[in-house]
């Protein structure tokens, strides 16, 4: 006990806990945007990372960090746009579409990293994004720029959803597409753009892993946070701020078992930490998915004109 104590006392636990959060909290608003204009897209694994490479090949290649965000951000709207043409465009499973996506955008990722790089053992580096000291709050000034702009996203998906024609358009083609065909929006577009959006939040995610929170682009580091942020939207009710909680719940709970895999007193198999995050989510998910109000038209295909 003395050691969970000594953990959260300290103020590194609390700025990796929002370092481990952030591709989450990006990849979640992305989930959230496909889902609630009825669409679901299991495409976000590969999605970041092909916007994991992507974002840092082109600042390797001598671009600006911000150009490879936005690289990385284009890179996971034409998958979107992919998977949009896929299971709006011609109404295919959206689950066939996703994993295809997925296991599509992560080849192709592995395949480019090989033919750029075909005789490196190491990967190559480039100097990531700087932590925002100028800032002057405690644990935020210790993060990159990319925190701050997914903890500003929160808010502001959260406001365009609730408060805005486009959000209230995107909620309608998520609960009743044919009520919303008969006033007179565009459905196909509406879900086209939905998915699109935040395929480019999804790539996004994947550059925050290598240009902020690493310095280079390694196999498998997603390692499955694209899974996490789907379960975190069911968790958050499909809202962006309980979205928020969920994955710095989820970050606590990994940070954690760093830091006790680390800690000297540590009894326990390490095997049972690395457990901890998703056995406590886990838990946290069906507790809350008990009581989700899921978009009625989630996963169901729509073709215009009929009832």
């Amino acid at each position: 006990m003395s050691a969970w104590l000594d953990i959260l006392a300290g103020t590194p636990f609390w700025v990796a806990t929002l370092r481990v959060a952030t591709p989450l909290i990006l990849g979640t608003l992305g989930v959230l945007l496909c889902e609630r204009a009825g669409v679901l897209n299991l495409g976000i694994e590969g999605i970041m990372v092909a916007g994991a490479f992507s974002g840092w090949l082109t600042v390797y290649a001598g671009h600006g960090l911000w150009t490879g965000v936005l690289v990385a951000a284009l890179t996971g709207a034409v998958f979107g746009l992919l998977h949009a043409w896929l299971t709006v465009g011609l109404a295919l499973s959206q689950h066939v579409s996703g994993l295809g996506i997925t296991m599509l955008a992560t080849a192709l990722s592995y395949y480019g990293y090989r033919v750029a790089f075909p005789k490196v053992s190491t990967p190559p580096t480039i100097e990531p994004f700087a932590p925002m000291e100028w800032l002057g709050i405690p644990v935020l000034d210790e993060q990159t720029p990319l925190t701050l702009l997914a903890l500003l996203l929160v808010p502001l998906i959260a406001w365009g959803l609730q408060r805005t024609p486009l959000g209230l358009a995107v909620r309608m083609v998520g609960e009743n597409p044919q009520a919303a065909e008969g006033q007179g929006i565009r459905v196909m577009a509406v879900r086209t753009g939905a998915i699109v959006a935040g395929s480019a939040l999804m790539g996004v995610a994947g550059s925050f892993l290598t240009l902020s929170a690493f310095n280079a682009f390694y196999f498998n580091m997603v390692n499955g946070r694209g899974w996490i942020c789907i379960a975190l939207v069911v968790f958050a009710s499909w809202r962006p701020g309980k979205a928020l909680l969920g994955a710095l719940l989820f970050a606590f709970f990994d940070a954690l078992q760093l830091r006790l895999q680390q800690a000297g007193d540590a009894v326990l198999p390490y095997q049972l930490y690395l457990m901890l995050p998703y056995l406590l989510s886990i838990l946290a998910l069906v507790v809350m998915a008990r009581r989700a109000t899921y978009p009625q038209a989630l996963m169901k295909p729509y073709r215009k004109g009929e009832r």
